[in-house]
């Protein structure tokens, strides 16, 4: 099928799916620039993951050949080929908000970047002391981000790629990782874990003061970027709430998702986003949040979950990383044919992909017999 043929296809089938007329589930993948930094075939100048983040023409380079990589290497239910134009944004994988309270960074070699917690024993309260953190700080790796966009957009006024001209649509901090996520990259997880126990008020403390900081600088953010600071619906995530008891992601951590509903969600309905095993708290999610779309980990009970959530609730999730990694073959079809006579396609709001972001060194092919096979197996009547 030549890449023509496919955009038209892919294109008819999302057009199905968003009208509540599905014809066949789609497949979308996740794919971080992980998979292309320690992927030698997408990454011929041999970044590493130091080069991408500390030098800006390297993650501006980079950006460029991981989108040209998946629009020729990675088939699913996206436009394949060259666009109309490439969009780059400033990327700091998952360690921008630990970045941005001070958390210090470490390249390890074949690895994401990852950062150490600060918050320990004798210094939990340090945050509070020094008050809600600027959005614009003058310095750190937050002011180096809104450095780097406004190299990337200097670049791109005078630069193509592959004939296409390219824009550059952002920074990280427009949305947020997840506020109990960012306490277990502030605090060691352990840590924060004893403390529900052993000093709740903290937890209910630092729950706060992170909540109040991401809503002033998504705010913030918005504004310089010329989007729209008022909204009504809102995609949410928070891997680590995975970690809690649903009794205690009610009491500590719900309230505060509440509150960014409130400030940017209150119509919804709104999205989110949970790698891991989170599936116990997604009904309190549903009714509480008004959160009609999950995009799921692993591990997941697809036909519990369908009927835990009903029909109307849109599904996001699929293989686990490492079968669609390792294969063989054989292994990933039978998993993609599991997982759609689970019963999860019952309604028609079920989208299948990789779960949870393709791990580096994915064979491609490995993607495309997914996606064969789901085009052959996810089709309704």
């Amino acid at each position: 099928m030549s890449f023509a043929e496919h955009n038209a296809e892919q294109a008819a089938v999302w057009k199905a799916f968003w009208e509540g007329k599905p014809t066949r589930v789609p497949m979308i993948l996740g794919v971080s620039s992980r998979y292309t930094v320690l992927n030698p075939e997408a990454n011929p100048e041999g970044y590493d993951f130091e080069d991408f983040f500390c030098r800006p023409e390297a993650m501006y380079r980079h950006l460029l050949r991981k989108q040209h990589f998946i629009r020729h290497h990675l088939w699913c239910d996206q436009e394949m080929g060259l666009p109309d134009k490439w969009q780059v944004a400033v990327d700091f994988q998952n360690s921008y908000e630990a970045l941005w309270f001070g958390c210090p960074i470490h390249f390890r070699e074949g690895q994401v970047p990852d950062t150490t917690p600060i918050l320990g024993d004798d210094n939990k309260r340090m945050l509070f002391d020094r008050g809600l953190p600027d959005p614009f700080p003058a310095t750190g790796w937050m002011a180096r981000a809104w450095e780097y966009y406004e190299q990337f957009k200097a670049w791109a006024a005078d630069d193509e790629f592959e004939g296409r001209p390219i824009e550059v649509t952002g920074v990280p901090g427009v949305g947020t990782d997840g506020v109990f996520t960012t306490a277990c990259a502030l605090r060691d997880p352990t840590r924060l874990m004893l403390d529900i126990y052993e000093d709740p008020g903290y937890i209910h403390e630092l729950m706060a003061f992170l909540t109040e900081a991401f809503i002033r600088r998504i705010r913030a953010y918005r504004e310089r970027l010329g989007q729209p600071v008022e909204s009504t619906a809102f995609g949410l995530a928070d891997d680590a709430i995975q970690m809690l008891s649903v009794e205690h992601y009610r009491e500590f951590v719900l309230p505060y998702h509440k509150r960014l509903v409130a400030e940017f969600g209150s119509q919804g309905p709104n999205s989110m986003h949970l790698c891991g095993d989170a599936t116990r708290h997604f009904r309190t999610i549903r009714d509480e949040l008004n959160v009609m779309s999950f995009d799921t980990g692993f591990p997941v009970d697809f036909g519990w979950l369908r009927q835990e959530l009903g029909p109307e609730v849109t599904i996001y999730g699929g293989v686990h990383v490492e079968v669609l990694r390792r294969g063989p073959a054989e292994a990933i079809v039978a998993e993609v044919r599991r997982i759609l006579s689970s019963g999860i396609m019952e309604g028609g709001k079920f989208v299948l992909r990789d779960a949870n972001n393709l791990a580096p060194y994915t064979p491609p092919e490995h993607v495309r017999v997914m996606y064969e096979t789901v085009k052959e197996y996810g089709r309704y009547a």
